[in-house]
């Protein structure tokens, strides 16, 4: 065997690094494969990770980086506030959901599992699933209304599911009396448990191949190695400061925007981020606690840097973040946090506008920069209640290489399509659209991509209504020139004709058999000047019906516009 100490044996390191990611990604597999909902099994909203044994993440599946930037950050307050190290015994299963005990929103659920061998404890692995509905003021929880965590659904301290391998069927249980889709929930559950046990299996493997003292060797020349190839992208850039300023539309309960204010301070192979000057914490369900902020500026910087470097916590030690408590990327205790994604991917965008004027090449125009969320309750007519949840995406910003991607998932969340012919298979509701919308894009030498339109007729003889959308007053901004992407919309049209505008933050909308809901989510903004757009680019996006003539002409030219028609 070889020996990976200091010295360590590169080859073998790689060897196990990759090991240690493909456990992570039978894990993923495992959820995939076996979970019940449609927002886990077609959505893919969940995400599975290796630790070590001090609960530092060392590899994580091809998930939702929003999750895994943050779940080491859940695992080390457990670690330190409710459960020691020392306590963990081999087949326990922790379970939390708190955002205050390290978690994101009461949606949620994170599980983690020690990997023992021959009685030692070489590793954690974790996962993480966003459950349907985990109650609350509103079908699929995302109460609009709320001003306290507590309206959220069930919150759920550290605690164990499972204790030496038993599970413990009065946790389960209560969990499940708490929620609008029992079913579902358990099944996802179970889906989270016995992924674990695939991850355990897998690190138990490597540690006896190996040694355990090897793969702890190895697991720490991981962090190392990430944190040097942090800092080597970071001392690329150009030192300087630099601000931007981002407006979130409003928090569901009043119209006030909401500031989001970053200062970067770059300086050889480090980077500060300062988030002074951001609003106070709102009374609605938009607030992000640290490790939900934090996850976002993790995402956006590796994200701006490229390259290969091996997302894990060694290559967020070169980065400092500042978060003024109180405020709505640092809230207090029991502020409402439920629609956080609201509030989390225009983070995101205020880290890439400071950084625009660092590095102008390297960072593209905003995208649409929010989950579009919605929840339908309806009832069968056997009576039994359903919850159709969904997440909608948009347009990605024009960039230096070409136009924005269309109607495409940002790596923030990261999800994927919910097939038409499914939903209406298991959910009352008839799709009339699912498209893109033409002209969304904003005008640039490189477009913006396209939003999309998704519009469906409830069939049931009644339901409500809930959503978090964004962008509805502050499109995303184009940049060197570019124009400006779409605003977001959300409809109601009634049998008779008549039409609803709704607001972006809703819970609890009645809605009728025969209404037709239509959500429209932004476009991306556009990059460089307009006038320097190829002809050739114009008359591909006629042909293929992304810019309408009357648009091409007026955004880009009346020759221009009117020659490509014709």
């Amino acid at each position: 065997m070889t020996d990976l100490t200091p010295g360590i044996d590169p080859i073998r390191l790689e060897v196990i690094r990759n090991a240690l990611v493909a456990a992570s990604e039978e894990m993923s597999i495992t959820i995939w494969r076996t979970s019940r909902s449609t927002v886990v099994r077609e959505i893919l909203d969940f995400s599975t990770a290796v630790f070590d044994a001090q609960g530092n993440n060392i590899a994580q599946s091809a998930r939702i980086p929003v999750h895994l930037n943050s779940m080491s950050d859940c695992l080390r307050t457990i670690l330190d506030r409710f459960i020691p190290l020392e306590e963990w015994q081999d087949g326990d299963v922790i379970v939390t959901n708190d955002p205050y005990s390290g978690g994101q929103h009461l949606s949620d659920i994170q599980t983690f599992r020690p990997v023992f061998v021959d009685g030692r404890r070489v590793a954690i692995v974790g996962t993480l699933c966003h459950h349907v509905d985990v109650g609350g003021g509103a079908a699929g929880s995302f109460f609009a209304a709320a001003t306290e965590v507590f309206q959220e659904g069930i919150r759920i301290p550290p605690l164990r599911l499972a204790e030496k391998g038993v599970l413990n069927r009065g946790v389960f249980e209560m969990l499940l009396h708490n929620v609008r889709q029992p079913d579902e929930t358990r099944g996802d559950l179970n889906a989270q448990i016995a992924a674990l046990g695939i991850g355990e299996r897998a690190v138990a493997r490597m540690a006896r191949k190996y040694g355990a003292e090897a793969l702890t060797a190895a697991m720490a020349a991981i962090l190392d190695g990430s944190e040097k190839m942090m800092r080597a992208g970071l001392a690329a850039l150009p030192d300087g400061e630099a601000s931007f300023v981002e407006l979130v539309d409003d928090d569901g309960q009043s119209d006030k925007p909401i500031r989001l204010e970053v200062k970067i301070t770059k300086k050889g192979e480090a980077i500060t981020l300062d988030f002074a000057g951001s609003s106070p914490q709102v009374s609605g369900p938009v607030n992000n606690t640290p490790a939900m902020t934090c996850s976002a500026v993790y995402y956006a910087l590796l994200a701006a840097l490229g390259g290969d470097i091996p997302a894990n916590s060694g290559c967020y030690r070169p980065v400092t973040v500042k978060l003024p408590e109180g405020s709505i990327v640092n809230a207090s205790f029991p502020a409402p946090v439920a629609g956080r994604m609201v509030v989390n991917h225009r983070i995101a965008i205020a880290v890439f506008g400071a950084l625009a004027e660092i590095a102008p090449t390297r960072i593209p125009a905003a995208y649409y920069a929010i989950s579009y969320v919605y929840a339908l309750q309806t009832r069968t007519p056997q009576g039994k209640g359903r919850v159709y949840f969904d997440i909608e995406v948009g347009g990605w910003g024009g960039h230096a290489g070409g136009d924005g991607a269309s109607a495409l998932s940002c790596g923030l969340h990261n999800n994927t399509n919910a097939p038409i012919e499914m939903v209406e298979a298991k959910y009352p509701v008839t799709f009339m659209r699912y498209g893109l919308i033409p002209d969304s894009g904003g005008a640039g030498e490189f477009r913006g991509g396209l939003g999309l339109v998704r519009e469906w007729r409830l069939d049931a003889d009644m339901g409500t209504l809930s959503a978090h959308f964004e962008r509805f007053r502050f499109p995303p901004h184009g940049v060197h020139g570019g124009g400006p992407g779409s605003l977001s919309s959300m409809t109601v049209t009634h049998p008779d004709g008549s039409r609803t505008a709704l607001r972006s933050k809703i819970s609890g909308i009645p809605l009728k058999q025969g209404d037709v809901v239509t959500v429209a989510t932004s476009g991306g903004g556009g990059f460089g000047d307009p006038a320097k757009r190829d002809p050739a680019r114009i008359a591909h996006d006629l042909a293929e019906g992304l810019v309408t003539p009357e648009q091409a002409a007026r955004l880009y030219g009346a020759a221009a516009g009117t020659e490509k028609a014709a």
